[in-house]
């Protein structure tokens, strides 16, 4: 019999972030590779089956943790932002590298390794963000349906792509210049969403 966790539950959540919160710890101090359900468990103070009643392994914490890096980062950067246009486009992408440096601040040791792991689904969270702010009753009807679906994987990967680069070599100038230097191109590819 599997007994159903609920996500609402102050408890799953307390003991949640205490996995969460423990795995963010042993990421600065250890290769992920060398990381073990264990040592989360044992950094936490639960028992492991307590960990496999929350995540299934150690990439599931980590893609939680990810995630949830992400999504923070970005609500951030667009909160107060109501419609699609060069303003929201460039903070989007100043989200994208602050979760590059995060990431790799986070993950000093493994970054070149960790960063292509959960690329598709950050590249996948960025697109979505981006639909988000067109106006979802055009979108059905919309002829251009295809292109503005293509533009935005388009718009999504550039931006991941270049900010990983970016990260990637040193950070060698500011995100704002960065972003600011290199918004030219992303404008051009986002014509097909701008109203």
């Amino acid at each position: 019999m599997t007994i159903q966790k609920n996500e609402a539950d102050p408890r799953v959540i307390r003991t949640r972030r205490l996995l969460q919160d423990a795995f963010a710890s042993l990421i600065q101090e250890k290769d992920f590779e060398s990381i073990t359900v264990r040592d989360i468990a044992e950094r936490a103070t639960v028992n492991r089956a307590t960990f496999y009643a929350h995540f299934t392994d150690k990439f599931e914490i980590l893609e939680s943790r990810l995630t949830e890096s992400f999504m923070t980062i970005i609500n951030r950067r667009i909160s107060g932002h109501e419609k699609l246009n060069e303003e929201t486009i460039q903070s989007i992408f100043l989200g994208v590298c602050d979760f590059h440096k995060d990431l790799s601040t986070m993950c000093k040791k493994r970054y070149k390794s960790l960063g292509p792991v959960f690329e598709i689904q950050i590249k996948e969270k960025i697109q979505k963000i981006i639909l988000s702010f067109i106006d979802k009753d055009k979108m059905p009807s919309n002829p251009n349906k295809q292109l503005i679906n293509t533009a935005s994987i388009m718009l999504s990967w550039g931006m991941y792509g270049a900010a990983y680069v970016w990260n990637n070599e040193g950070r060698p100038i500011p995100a704002e210049s960065f972003v600011k230097q290199t918004m030219p191109l992303v404008m051009n590819g986002a014509k097909e969403l701008l109203d």
